[in-house]
């Protein structure tokens, strides 16, 4: 195998496992466990630890290891702030650049949503939220976006179990989102969208601070 795609292939292991917890939020990693758990040499190891510490995904501690980072309070607020600065702009902007077909699917689909298991809802709320903010042109709010959304994920899989209780009301806020967009009043969407991730934000708060790993600062 090439040397980039063992770089690129340790870096997708160890960040899945970052997201999806396995490596749990300030746990302290070890280069040589990580080398024999993915069989990969020091270069591709390192080269990937690299790019997730950029990524802020994990602190490099000199004489004591890598950490994963651990997830806070202001992290949540800054990400929220992020997401209700973005997503509204976006869909008031450049939702009337989709089509009616795509709002149809989507409000189909979440009026259906009960006859799905929660997993399922995960994955369609990604796909509505990331189709909105993919309506936009500009590759640098896009980028910032994007910036985000692992950390997003990290959350969602804190909280898995819990936000399934939650489902009910969130089903509600994307059909009026939806609602809002087949009328073409994008003034209304952009302010369902809004509300929306204001219950989602205090929702996530109320979540993670139940989480051990999960600290007020």
């Amino acid at each position: 195998m090439k040397k980039e795609s063992l770089k690129l292939q340790a870096y997708n292991i160890i960040k899945e496992k970052i997201v999806n917890c396995e490596y749990a939020p300030n746990t302290l990693l070890n280069e040589e466990k990580l080398r024999e758990e993915i069989n990969a040499s020091r270069t591709p190891i390192r080269d990937a630890l690299s790019r997730l510490e950029q990524e802020g995904l994990i602190v490099i501690l000199p004489k004591k290891g890598i950490m994963v980072s651990g997830l806070s309070i202001s992290e949540v607020n800054m990400i929220f702030e992020v997401r209700m600065l973005v997503e509204p702009y976006a869909l008031e902007t450049y939702g009337r650049t989709l089509s009616d077909e795509v709002f149809l699917g989507f409000y189909s689909q979440f009026s259906n949503q009960q006859e799905s298991p929660p997993d399922r809802y995960f994955e369609l709320d990604d796909e509505f939220h990331h189709t909105i903010v993919g309506a936009m042109p500009n590759r640098f709010l896009l980028n910032t976006y994007e910036g985000i959304h692992t950390q997003n994920l990290r959350f969602r899989v804190m909280t898995g179990q819990e936000q399934a209780e939650r489902i009910e009301n969130t089903v509600s806020e994307h059909i009026a989102i939806a609602k809002a967009c087949l009328k073409k009043d994008w003034a209304l969407a952009a302010g369902e969208l809004r509300r929306h991730l204001i219950q989602s934000k205090n929702a996530t708060f109320d979540l993670l601070l139940k989480n051990q790993n999960f600290s007020i600062r």
